[in-house]
């Protein structure tokens, strides 16, 4: 093996080495408990919230329809149940 092609594969494993790095450094940031919070309130409030600041009306009524939706079946069971 000649002078210039054990230079040219340090230089390769160099190269992998700091790609690897960086992809463990992306994937210990994406699992860190903080950032995963982050992220799923982020995608919670852009479901209510347009990108203008605006409240999303359709979106804020479905999920008020289903909760008292949910209640009033929770309070027809127990009436159902106690009689």
């Amino acid at each position: 093996m000649t002078d210039q092609q054990v230079s040219s594969l340090e230089r390769d494993i160099e190269e992998t080495r700091d790609r690897l790095a960086a992809t463990i450094d992306e994937l210990v940031y994406r699992a860190n408990p903080k950032t995963i919070a982050r992220r799923q309130v982020r995608d919670v409030k852009a479901h209510f919230v347009a990108p203008d600041g605006s409240p999303r009306q359709d979106n804020i009524l479905k999920a008020v329809g289903g909760v008292v939706g949910v209640v009033a079946l929770f309070v027809l069971v127990r009436r159902v149940a106690g009689s």
